[in-house]
């Protein structure tokens, strides 16, 4: 608990507290204390003077009993101790106590110290110089005492009695004391009101400090804690919960979008030790099926020169060398997918590439009793393309479809035919930036195979994240919030955080705003940003205007791919079919589609069928 920052902060916020509090009760105490004997020493020497001028009068007719009576009669108050008349050499004339009377001072008592400090009398004494406070015994209370010299006034030389002549000064003194026992007991009290307001300050003051203490540092920097423990053991999905705008909230904020981070690179090195190991794979497996191949190869086209005159074994043979020869450019093939290498392209009959496809397949639909039916267009034109890759797309896609069929009367139908379409629904969208060149593609949420584009959003105060679909013209986008008609759009760059939104233009439908992301090399794409309509733009694409495509369909009448999974077929690794399957069947053939600038998509419905839809552009 020593350790713990909150603890710290509370014990110096007490100390200081303490520190503060005290010294402020010290000097309040101190002038309260002032304020008390102050008032004391004011009405003590408003007594003296009073009892000065009562006795005025007596003293000049010389009138000593009276002026012993009034004494007396002062005296008798029990917060006066004493009243004395000394005269100038410090005998005392009048007391309230009769045995002090005749007894002279000693000029070094407190009521003489002043007057006589340099063994010379004060003609003139300041009125704050006539107190003093002392105690006649240890254990005794306190006694103030004020001393009020009795000067020589001309009334005084000049009576009938004529006591003391005129160059004298001072005649006399008057001394009062006074009992501070009551105002000792007001200072205790009030020392111990201090006290206890004092107490119960430090306390309160403790309690709040603790509970904001607890509440604002130390349950976050507890959440910090464990969340860091949650990551140490690898939990790249612990989040901290950030209501809150101050520093530790942004922290909380950065530390979620740390752990984001990680979270991607973590996936990102699983999936190059996979590409790496799919590397390592295709090496070995290039290095010993090369040779094996080759032998093959090289002994099938040696008995095609000693069969010429057998056509039937020729075309057996020729299958053998076509397939063998195929074999070695799809092991090529998977290097060449792990290397991201270019496909070769030349112009190609698409139905030749289909028909040597479907050769290879024939007995496998023969032993499941599938039909294969091949619509094929007329007069379709040449592709420019890969041959083989195309070839190995088709095969694949053959093979997935024989596996997904199960009953007997099972039916493949491949259709090929030219289209014209807009660039709206087919131009794929393969790199978007903000205006700081921040990626804005998220390969962790794909629609369709592609990754899609990651905007944050803030509509009406609520903050939240928006997936674009990256097919221009196509609309299935992922809404990551709730927009309606009437909300406040902001898109921004989930990085910079820089807005997306056009100030200028607005969508030329609804009247609301657009956005404007930059597409490298392209120019910009726009579309409505409070998505009440479908309205988008991307002028470079717009400007090619429609384009031929040859398109090529695969159906079938198989188990059909569940929903949820038609966004994960194409990924490196996935794979419906348990462990029959290796998962890069359809990711294959998607880099392969990809690289022609091709698209390829995919219809199905469980229990029904499936259909992969493939267009590759004339040129």
């Amino acid at each position: 608990m020593f350790q713990k920052i909150a603890f710290k902060l509370i014990l110096v916020v007490s100390i200081t507290s303490i520190s503060i509090i005290g010294i402020y009760s010290y000097f309040n105490i101190k002038s309260q204390s002032e304020v008390l004997l102050s008032e004391v020493e004011r009405h003590a020497n408003q007594l003296s003077e009073t009892v000065k001028n009562s006795t005025r009068y007596d003293m000049l007719l010389n009138q000593r009993e009276r002026i012993q009576e009034i004494i007396n009669t002062i005296g008798q108050d029990k917060a006066i101790s004493s009243v004395r008349i000394m005269n100038k050499e410090g005998i005392i004339i009048y007391s309230t106590n009769g045995n002090d009377i005749g007894e002279l001072l000693d000029k070094n008592a407190e009521s003489c110290y002043v007057c006589h400090a340099k063994d010379q009398p004060i003609e003139r004494l300041e009125i704050k110089d006539r107190t003093r406070i002392f105690k006649p015994f240890p254990d005794s209370s306190r006694i103030m005492g004020i001393i009020n010299p009795i000067y020589n006034e001309k009334s005084c030389w000049e009576s009938e009695c004529h006591a003391h002549p005129e160059e004298a000064t001072v005649l006399g003194v008057l001394d009062v004391s006074f009992q501070l026992d009551k105002v000792d007991a007001q200072i205790e009290e009030n020392k111990l009101r201090e006290l206890l307001f004092a107490l119960i300050s430090i306390t309160a003051i403790g309690l709040v400090i603790g509970f904001f203490v607890k509440r604002w540092l130390d349950k976050p920097i507890k959440e910090l804690l464990k969340a860091t423990d949650q990551i140490a053991v690898g939990n790249f999905n612990y989040t901290i919960p950030t209501k809150r705008n101050d520093e530790l909230g942004r922290l909380g904020t950065s530390f979620n979008k740390m752990t984001k981070k990680l979270e991607d690179m973590k996936q990102q090195i699983f999936q190059s030790d996979k590409m790496a190991s799919l590397g390592q794979l295709a090496a070995g497996v290039a290095h010993e099926i090369n040779n094996p191949l080759t032998g093959v190869l090289t002994y099938s086209s040696f008995l095609l020169k000693r069969t010429k005159d057998n056509p039937e074994m020729q075309e057996d043979l020729n299958v053998i060398v076509r397939e063998t020869m195929r074999s070695r450019e799809i092991i090529k093939g998977l290097l060449d997918f792990a290397r991201q290498s270019a496909p070769k392209k030349n112009k190609t009959d698409i139905h030749e590439v289909i028909e040597r496809a479907n050769k290879v397949v024939t007995n496998q639909l023969k032993i499941k009793q599938i039909t294969l039916t091949s619509n094929f267009g007329e007069n379709l034109p040449q592709i420019v393309a890969d041959a083989n890759q195309i070839q190995q797309v088709i095969l694949n896609l053959l093979l997935n479809a024989i596996d997904a069929i199960e009953k007997k009367d099972g039916k493949i139908i491949v259709s090929t035919s030219e289209i014209s379409l807009s660039p709206k629904g087919i131009t794929h969208i393969k790199e978007a930036v903000c205006n700081k060149n921040h990626s804005l593609l998220d390969a962790d949420y794909k629609l369709e195979g592609s990754p899609s584009i990651r905007l944050k959003v803030k509509a009406n105060g609520t903050e939240g994240f928006i997936n674009l679909d990256p097919i221009y013209g196509r609309h299935k986008h992922y809404f990551g919030l709730s927009i309606n008609k009437k909300s406040t759009i902001d898109l921004k760059c989930p990085q910079c955080n820089i807005t997306l939104i056009d100030k200028i233009n607005s969508c030329p439908e609804c009247g609301g705003p657009i956005y404007r992301i930059p597409i490298p090399k392209m120019g910009f794409l726009e579309g409505c940003a409070s998505f009440n309509d479908e309205w988008q733009r991307w002028d470079a694409v717009d400007h090619d205007g429609n384009k031929k495509f040859i398109e090529i369909k695969i159906e079938d009448n198989g188990c059909g791919i569940p929903s949820e999974n038609l966004n994960k077929i194409f990924d490196p690794f996935f794979s419906t079919k348990g462990q029959k399957g290796n998962g890069l069947g359809l990711s294959v053939i998607w880099g392969i589609v990809d690289n022609h600038d091709g698209t390829i998509i995919v219809k199905s419905e469980v229990g029904v069928g499936t259909t992969f839809i493939i267009r590759l552009p004339e040129q």
